[in-house]
């Protein structure tokens, strides 16, 4: 009885050693890598277990949910896209057209002078980009495996570095007043994060935190990179430059003065009283040349005209003056 126990068990364990041993299984060093932009990475396909010598090995790139071949064949290769009537897109997996009803377009895959395969199922890519941020699939396929197929996902993030960004400072503002200074860069991956210098010492997200900016009435955003003052203080002059920054690296502006002066009250006073006293002046002058008679004028409506008399103090004016009497015929 023990004899038959034990036989039962060592058969049940070299089924299940000779069903792993024919089994396809993969496994990956890291499911989500991420490497500096124009820097190598390579990403881990590790077969831990095959029976087939000479097994089918697939890498594929899927970037927006559309798949496409990075190493077919043996070989990294281009992409073969085909547009249907109703302008859709897509990916051909055999270099075959059985359909009249497709329009065939060729394009050279973006890494194929870039990558290549590495033992046992690796891929090696060089010179990497930004658009090379996508998700990878390594497929094996094996024949005479019972577990014929399997495949493993990998997550790869191509980090850019920000390039310079651009700045606004204000050139001058006055105390008491609001002003804001900008930062913006639009090229880094992932999405870069500000921060403001002034007098090239860091300046702190909330002033409150730190006892030299304390008085200081800034509200920082690093995420648009604004740096936001609700009232300028005498001593918020100086010079001031952002730095864009994100897992990659970092870039900063050149540095620009913002002055800040105080609201003169005693000049605004003194002008508006210049103002006043020059407008006094003038009206002054003018009174002045109407009583000397230069500007005087009586009007000619008040002009009294009287009918000229002969000497014979004979009255032409008749008492029905005004209306008109016929005195002679006239001849036409």
């Amino acid at each position: 009885m023990a004899i038959g126990r034990q036989t039962l068990y060592l058969a049940l364990f070299s089924w299940m050693c000779n069903s792993t041993a024919s089994a396809v299984i993969l496994k990956t060093a890291e499911k989500s890598v991420w490497t500096n932009e124009f820097e190598s990475i390579e990403l881990t396909c590790l077969i831990e277990s095959i029976s087939t010598n000479n097994p089918r090995i697939e890498w594929k790139k899927i970037k927006n949910g559309v798949p496409s071949y990075v190493y077919f064949q043996n070989k990294i290769s281009g992409d073969i896209f085909f547009l249907s009537e109703n302008n859709a897109v897509y990916l051909l997996t055999v270099f075959k057209l059985n359909s009249t009803e497709l329009s065939c377009f060729m394009f050279s895959g973006d890494l194929e002078h870039r990558a290549l395969l590495r033992e046992p199922a690796n891929l090696l890519i060089l010179n990497a980009s930004r658009s090379d941020t996508a998700q990878y699939r390594c497929e094996v396929a094996a024949i005479d495996d019972q577990k014929p197929f399997d495949e493993i996902l990998i997550s790869l993030a191509v980090r850019v570095k920000p390039v310079m960004p651009r700045c606004s400072v204000p050139e001058a503002v006055t105390v008491g007043s609001s002003t804001e200074l900008r930062c913006i860069e639009n090229e880094g991956f992932p999405q870069s994060q500000y921060q403001w210098f002034k007098n090239n010492e860091e300046l702190p997200e909330d002033p409150k935190t730190s006892s030299k900016f304390y008085n200081s009435s800034y509200i920082m955003n690093i995420e648009t990179g604004s740096l936001k003052f609700r009232s300028v203080k005498k001593e918020d002059a100086g010079e001031y430059y952002c730095q864009a920054r994100n897992e990659a690296g970092w870039s900063k502006c050149s540095p620009q003065i913002m002055e800040v002066y105080d609201l003169d009250i005693v000049g605004i006073f003194l002008k508006v009283l210049g103002g006043v006293a020059a407008f006094i002046f003038v009206i002054v002058g003018i009174c002045q040349i109407q009583k000397s008679g230069y500007c005087s004028c009586k009007d000619h409506r008040e002009t009294n005209y009287k009918v000229p008399q002969h000497e014979n103090r004979m009255d032409y004016a008749s008492p029905d003056e005004g209306h008109f009497r016929h005195k002679s015929s006239f001849v036409i």
